[in-house]
């Protein structure tokens, strides 16, 4: 009996070694292909990279011809990625900014004086970017923020747009060469400028003025002068074109819109402030929460790039340049006394600043288009 246990556990052991044996001998079969993840999901896996952004929405502040003109030289440089842009002044993107924080409709914010780009980062609204190309920014201590939320694509400096057949009408009166000009008495409702509630450009002429007086002499300056003011316009480019068309004699607009607005014909004599005049660095920041990340930060690496700074005059924009290697169509706009501006003051006061003009010396209703 024990002879016959021990027999068969010995077969029971050869029958169990042999289907190892067998088993390692066969030919192993492939495991079924996992399933592809369903489109657009790109959680599926730690390895899965998302799919590159077709969609770029930008935010665009400079004047639509510029913006269309940069759509279309952005989607040549990129033809898998179509821009849509809604074009809105500095100060109503700030407040559409503000609005959307949680549910962010933008990825970039592309031109407008980075007075508005410093309150945005301060609010957190901006995905600071280590752009390669920060590189190329000829003056990065004026025209990059230290943590990369914002840079700088163009400058400009303010100026007065007087008009030519006004001033022939009026013989004897000289376009205005100083802040004080304005106050003359043959000015008196006959000054057009943009509203600082909706316009960077107004706001730059508004701190222009604390910075050279003083607060106190500064807002009793502005209080004399907003009582020389026919119309607030919504855009700070609007009054060049306004004045053009003899709806008011002088205007205060950056000397670029201007310019543009002369090439196209308008009868406009540009002057500068001898004391000082602001100006502007145009910014760009990428939106905190950006839909298509990727894409913004295409757009950012681009606009840092000298030909694409050299795209302006194409588009009836004459702001100078802010990266090496780019050439200015009109560098005689900034060889007039400029300030020393502060952007971060200007930035960090902007809401107090413009809520003191809008309450105590002119509401923002009824603007000009």
């Amino acid at each position: 009996m024990v002879r016959s246990i021990r027999k068969y556990g010995l077969l029971a052991a050869l029958l169990v070694l042999a289907a190892v044996v067998m088993a390692a001998c066969a030919v192993p079969v492939a495991p079924p292909p996992a399933a592809a993840p369903p489109a657009g999901d790109t959680a599926a896996s730690g390895e899965t990279q998302a799919a590159a952004s077709t969609e770029l929405n930008l935010l665009c502040t400079p004047q639509v011809q510029w913006c269309e003109g940069m759509k279309a030289e952005f989607e040549k440089a990129h033809p898998d990625i179509t821009v849509n842009f809604v074009r809105m002044s500095s100060g109503e993107s700030l407040t559409r900014l503000r609005n959307e924080k949680d549910n962010p409709q933008f990825d970039i914010w592309w031109g407008g004086p980075i007075d508005s780009f410093v309150a945005a980062k301060a609010e957190g609204l901006l995905e600071p970017y280590d752009s390669p190309n920060l590189a190329n920014l000829a003056n990065p201590d004026l025209t990059k923020d230290p943590d990369n939320a914002w840079a700088g694509v163009y400058i400009g400096s303010l100026g007065f747009a007087t008009n030519q057949n006004w001033l022939d009408e009026n013989p004897g009166v000289e376009p205005p060469r100083s802040w004080d000009d304005l106050l003359k008495p043959e000015f008196e409702g006959q000054i057009m400028v943009a509203h600082p509630s909706s316009s960077g450009t107004s706001y730059t002429a508004l701190c222009t003025i604390l910075q050279l007086r003083g607060e106190e002499e500064g807002w009793n300056f502005i209080r004399d002068y907003a009582g020389q003011v026919l119309q607030y316009t919504r855009s700070g480019a609007a009054p060049a074109n306004f004045v053009g068309q003899g709806e008011a004699a002088v205007g205060i607009v950056f000397s670029h819109d201007i310019v543009a607005a002369a090439e196209k014909g308008s009868p406009l004599v540009l002057t500068f402030p001898e004391e000082g005049t602001g100006y502007e660095v145009g910014g760009m920041g990428i939106i905190k929460g950006a839909q298509h990340l990727d894409a913004a930060q295409k757009w950012f690496d681009w606009a840092l790039e000298p030909s694409t700074q050299e795209l302006g005059p194409q588009y009836e924009a004459f702001q100078a340049p802010t990266v090496s290697g780019a050439a200015a169509s009109r560098p005689e706009l900034l060889e007039v006394n400029l300030i020393d501006y502060d952007f971060d003051w200007c930035g960090a006061n902007k809401t107090a600043i413009v809520d003191r003009f809008t309450n105590e010396i002119a509401n923002a209703e009824n603007l000009k288009e």
